[in-house]
């Protein structure tokens, strides 16, 4: 894929921040007079953000976690071919609250299904696209899991997940992180939210 624009993603367990400091780094690109589309998974499209209600609904999510996975990938070979790539052919860099890595630490590491059985569908759906940078907001489990619980609202069916499921999908970001230096970045989000986002920004123009 010949393409001009850069493609960042954000990801990070339930309770991480990723939706709290999107809208700063895109009002950043925005001044600086870069094309921008901001963007999210599950969703992104009509049939993703469908796809999406679902997924988290507790009443009609998929029985099975391959089930799950092949809707997500479903919903996300649609979000690239009608958004993302001609986006980033067209020179727009693209921000996006979760992409392949979700499936990764969620699907693979989370549920158990394996990052192998993920990296077979990525293969073959996705074979030439990966975001030129991941930023990994991290944050312990109990702080997420203690943020998602202040939020007041009912939690979906993700946010319902155990202690266990989020240490392992935690894992797999900072193993990634370690193995591939130069494509991710982890940004610690314990801190206050004006320091992540001060971090958030600094990143971000080092790349303008």
């Amino acid at each position: 894929m010949s393409r001009k624009g850069m493609f960042i993603s954000l990801e990070g367990i339930e309770g991480a921040g990723k939706s709290t400091h999107m809208p700063a780094l895109v009002d950043l690109l925005e001044s600086h007079k870069i094309p921008c589309l901001a963007t999210r998974e599950p969703g992104g499209t009509e049939l993703g953000e469908r796809v999406r209600e679902v997924l988290l609904s507790k009443t009609q999510a998929p029985a099975s976690v391959e089930a799950e996975l092949l809707l997500i990938f479903a919903a996300r070979a649609e979000h690239v071919h009608t958004r993302i790539k001609p986006a980033l052919e067209a020179g727009s860099w693209v921000l996006t609250d979760r992409f392949l890595d979700a499936s990764f630490a969620y699907q693979g590491a989370g549920q158990g299904l394996g990052v192998d059985r993920v990296e077979q569908l990525a293969q073959w759906l996705l074979p030439d696209l990966r975001p030129d940078l991941v930023i990994v907001l991290d944050t312990s489990v109990e702080t997420a899991l203690e943020r998602v619980q202040r939020r007041g609202q009912k939690k979906d069916r993700y946010e319902e997940n155990d202690l266990e499921f989020f240490t392992r999908a935690r894992q797999y970001y900072l193993d990634q992180a370690i193995s591939q230096p130069d494509r991710y970045r982890v940004v610690d989000a314990e801190r206050p939210v004006d320091e992540v986002h001060s971090e958030l920004l600094e990143i971000l123009r080092g790349l303008i």
